[in-house]
């Protein structure tokens, strides 16, 4: 990639939506209840919330929407990748029954508020396809097709696509739908304030503090004091003592909005063998495109990252031709230790504080679901759902052996990062370009901005002590043990790291008129201690 011709990021959900703003919360307030996150999970919680009646506080650490939602495919689909076959084997038919039926029940939500409030926002219903091409691949969608079967979900096995991929077999569910987030959201947002809901922008959750009360610090130093708080910010701001960060992964993935050159399928796609692809339909400025993706992995461990944006459009080209790229973007999610989402109480004894996370890539029905469970038990109710998403829960198999190998995933990137040899030095940098680097002997984070100046920071994560490592194609530092992401100067992007890296000095040739043989000299300098 042309450094210089970097830009940034942009999904296409936030380019054609006009959303309102809201100021930062800058003085102390009280309320029912207090909802961080400001995503899909996070406002239909606190329209719900306010359905019921509650006085309701919303925060958002940046601006609505801005966040995994924002950044979404918006398939609103109970067909999670191959994810009943493996429930059934793990929890049983019937807890694989209850999740299909959950899944369901928050599609049927999205489309009732669609229908109530009359909302445009392209909800097209639509088929929603698992491939294999390879026969290992086929396998598994005869096992999951007898999951089906067994659970009752309607479906059935096709031989091909409509699409120049040679497939080996696909797994049609029926009757899903696609639609455009952001301008559904928009209008659940209208509804909450009518409600008498608050919103505040801007208002970064940093503590919270259990007593009669419960206290939510807030970056600005004002304080929510309320009875109940949920926690809908993708990764929990707030642990509770439930130790999630060692409980959950996170995978970054990539997509790709274009205008194809050849007939535009229906249906909505996701192939189940490697390297991941994901295709689905969309309109924009009034034309059909595609939206094509995929390309999975945990976070700071892939390879250059901008090598997974050329692979998607090589794949995009050769298979429906790219008359024009429109948009790229990447999101970031996490799985749990048994692929189910944990919605509902912190802790197994903490009733007042829920949380909301681990949704797998499946958003749009599993954070409308959290939004129906936690409202639910706010409001003292419950359903068969509850114990299947409840935090607290730890099957044997697979959660000890997911447990094992996440946390020894940790221990060595901890590890191998310390270790590591750095040979190249900031001052070689080229415009827009960051790297590892080794500054006085230790190994730091170097980017250089188009204005010349190096931006050097301390490659420690402030989570838990890993190694960051570069992501060229977002120009963050991301965590390869816990999923936390810093931007260029080393502000907190996501956590679970709630505390910037640490700038280290640095001199700049264009302040200082030095030249590359003084910084050099500079560099050999040990720090004083």
């Amino acid at each position: 990639m042309d450094k210089q011709q970097w830009t940034k990021p942009q999904p296409m959900w936030l380019e054609d939506t006009s959303l309102p703003s809201f100021d930062e919360l800058k003085e102390d307030t009280s309320t029912d209840v207090a909802v961080i996150g400001g995503g899909i999970t996070g406002i239909t919680t606190a329209y719900l919330l306010a359905k019921q009646g509650k006085q309701v506080i919303l925060l958002d650490s940046d601006h609505l929407l801005n966040g995994t939602t924002g950044h979404t495919t918006a398939k609103v689909t109970a067909q999670h990748g191959l994810i009943y076959y493996e429930l059934m084997k793990h929890f049983g038919t019937e807890e694989a029954s209850l999740y299909y039926q959950a899944q369901m029940s928050a599609f049927s939500l999205i489309e009732e508020l669609i229908q109530k409030y009359d909302i445009s926002c392209d909800w097209k219903k639509e088929d929603a396809l698992l491939y294999a091409t390879t026969n290992k691949g086929a396998l598994k969608l005869d096992q999951e097709y007898e999951a089906y079967r067994k659970i009752g979900i309607e479906g059935s096995l096709n031989e091909s696509l409509p699409f120049d991929v040679e497939v080996k077999k696909a797994l049609v569910m029926h009757n899903q739908a696609r639609f455009h987030p952001l301008k559904y959201l928009s209008a659940l947002v209208e509804e909450f304030i009518k409600l008498g809901g608050e919103i505040y922008e801007n208002t970064k959750a940093t503590d919270l503090k259990e007593g009669s009360k419960l206290e939510i610090h807030t970056g600005s130093g004002a304080i929510v004091t309320c009875d109940k708080a949920v926690s809908c910010s993708h990764f929990p701001f707030y642990d509770g003592k439930g130790f999630y960060f060692s409980r959950m992964y996170a995978e970054r993935s990539y997509l790709m909005a274009i205008e194809p050159e050849r007939e535009i399928p229906d249906g909505m796609y996701l192939s189940v063998d490697e390297p991941k692809r994901t295709i689905r339909t969309a309109e924009y400025n009034g034309k059909p495109i595609l939206l094509v993706g995929g390309e999975s992995h945990k976070t700071g461990m892939g390879v250059n990252t901008s090598f997974h944006y050329n692979a998607i459009e090589e794949f995009a080209a050769q298979t429906f031709g790219i008359k024009k790229k429109l948009f790229q973007w990447s999101a970031q999610d996490l799985t749990t230790l048994d692929k189910v989402p944990y919605i509902g109480p912190i802790t197994r004894r903490n009733d007042r504080v829920f949380i909301a996370t681990g949704f797998r890539k499946w958003g749009m029905t599993n954070g409308t679901l959290a939004a129906q469970l936690i409202s639910q038990s706010v409001a003292g109710e419950d359903s068969l759902f509850h114990s299947l998403f409840k935090p607290s829960r730890f099957k044997t198999d697979p959660s000890m052996k997911q447990f094992l190998s996440q946390n020894f995933d940790v221990a060595v990137h901890l590890v191998e990062g310390k270790l590591e040899l750095v040979a190249d030095r900031p001052q070689n940098l080229k415009k827009g370009e960051g790297l590892v680097v080794q500054w006085k002997g230790e190994r730091a984070g170097a980017f250089k901005d188009e204005e010349d100046q190096i931006h050097l920071l301390d490659t420690t994560c402030t989570h838990m002590g890993c190694e960051v490592e570069w992501n060229d194609a977002e120009r963050s530092w991301d965590c390869p043990c816990h999923g936390s992401r810093f931007s260029f100067d080393g502000t907190v992007m996501e956590g679970p790291a709630d505390q910037p890296l640490m700038k280290i000095a640095f001199p700049y040739p264009e302040q200082q008129q030095i030249t590359s043989d003084e910084i050099n000299a500079e560099e050999e300098q040990p720090d004083q201690l």
